[in-house]
C-alpha cells in the first residue's frame, strides 16, 4: 500500500460522525490477524455493549504504528480491508474505525488522545485494551493513565488478557512467525484459519502455460510470505469491494523460479480451470506445504515435478471442504 498520503479517518471502515452523540465501547488494537484472541476480546466487546445498549467499536490504525516513527511494519498478516470484513464477521454490530496513524496522531499527547478521540469523536463509556496497551507521544501513556483518564472523562478503561494456548498467548506475533518458518498448522491453530495471500492477476512470461500448467501471477501481494516453495491451495474471487466467492482449487508457487531465472513471482495453477483471470484479484489460502523450491536440471525434469506437485495436491485437497459460515467464501 502506499503510504505518501495519508489515510483519511473513514474511508475504511465505519465513520464515528455515523453514530455520533450515541455511547460506546471501544476494543482498541492493531488487531492484525484477527486471531483467536482478538476474536475473544471482540465476542466480549459486542456482548457487554449490546448489555448496556452501546455501540461496540474496533478502533485499529494504518498504517502499522511503527511506520510513523520511521521503522519498517511488521510483515501483514491482514490487509486493512480483509481486517475489517474479519473483524464484522465475529458480529455484524461492530463498527470498525480505521484511524490514520500519522506523525501528528503518533505526536500527540496522551491525553490528547483520550479527548479528540475516545471523548469527542467515539463517546466511550467503556475501553478494552491489551495488557501492555501503550498510547500517546513516545508510548508515554499506559494502563494506569488510561484509567484515570476514564474516571476524568466518564468511561471505564480495562485490559483484557488474550487467550492462548500450551504453545503460549495468540499473537500476531507468534502468527508472523509460523507463516516466516512455513508452519501452517500452527498459523491456523492461532488464526481458526489458513493463511492467505492475495493479490491482481497480471500478466506473466507464460513459461507455465508452455509446460501446460497455466498460473495466475498475483502482484502487489501485501501479507507475510512463508518460505520459498509450493503450496497446495484453496483459492477465492475478490470482486471491487472486497466480498470473495470460491474460485477453486490449485498449487501455489512462491519464489524466484531459479530453473527459469524468471525472477519473484507468487503464482497459481487452479485445477480444472479454464478462464480469463487477468486483472482480477484473487485470495489464496495456504492449506498444505507440498515441497521447498529447487532448481532443476531441465525444463522436462520441471514439468514432471509439477505433475507430480499437482497430484498430491489434489490428494491432499479431495476431501477439503468450505467453512459452512463463510458463505460463498473458501475462509
Amino acid at each position: 500500500m502506499n503510504y505518501s498520503h495519508p489515510l483519511e479517518l473513514g474511508t475504511m471502515g465505519a465513520r464515528p460522525e455515523d453514530f455520533s452523540g450515541q455511547p460506546t465501547l471501544v476494543a482498541i488494537g492493531n488487531f492484525d490477524g484477527v486471531h483467536l484472541g482478538h476474536q475473544a476480546v471482540l465476542v466480549d466487546t459486542a456482548a457487554e455493549a449490546k448489555s448496556n445498549g452501546w455501540i461496540p467499536v474496533a478502533l485499529t490504525f494504518e498504517p502499522h504504528p511503527t511506520v510513523a516513527v520511521g521503522r519498517p511494519p511488521p510483515a501483514c498478516l491482514t490487509p486493512v480491508q480483509r481486517k475489517i470484513e474479519l473483524i464484522q464477521r465475529i458480529d455484524p454490530s461492530l463498527r470498525v474505525v480505521v484511524q490514520t496513524f500519522d506523525e501528528p496522531f503518533a505526536t500527540q499527547s496522551p491525553e490528547a488522545f483520550v479527548r479528540t478521540m475516545l471523548v469527542d469523536r467515539l463517546c466511550a463509556r467503556g475501553v478494552r485494551v491489551g495488557e501492555n496497551f501503550r498510547f500517546g507521544a513516545r508510548r508515554s501513556g499506559d494502563l494506569d493513565s488510561l484509567a484515570d483518564f476514564g474516571k476524568q472523562f466518564g468511561f471505564e478503561a480495562r485490559a483484557v488478557p488474550l487467550l492462548g494456548d500450551h504453545q503460549g498467548r495468540f499473537s500476531s506475533t507468534r502468527a508472523r512467525h509460523a507463516v516466516a518458518i512455513g508452519d501452517l498448522d500452527e498459523v491456523w491453530a492461532i488464526l481458526s484459519r489458513p493463511h492467505a495471500l492475495s493479490g491482481k492477476v497480471v500478466q506473466g512470461q507464460r513459461r507455465a502455460r508452455s509446460l501446460g500448467f497455466p498460473t495466475a501471477n498475483l502482484r502487489w501481494v501485501q501479507e507475510a510470505l512463508p518460505p520459498h516453495g509450493v503450496y497446495a491451495v484453496v483459492v477465492d474471487r475478490l470482486d471491487e469491494h472486497g466480498a470473495a466467492q470460491r474460485l477453486g482449487a490449485g498449487v501455489c508457487n512462491i519464489g524466484i523460479r531459479p530453473t527459469v531465472d524468471a525472477g519473484f513471482a507468487v503464482e497459481v495453477h487452479l485445477f480444472d480451470f479454464d478462464g480469463d483471470l487477468y486483472g482480477l484479484r484473487l485470495r489464496a489460502h495456504l492449506i498444505h506445504s507440498l515441497r521447498s523450491e529447487k532448481k532443476f536440471n531441465n525444463l522436462d525434469d520441471l514439468k514432471l515435478q509439477i505433475e507430480l506437485d499437482v497430484q498430491e495436491a489434489r490428494k491432499r485437497l479431495a476431501s477439503f471442504l468450505p467453512s459452512v459460515w463463510e458463505g460463498q467464501a473458501w475462509f
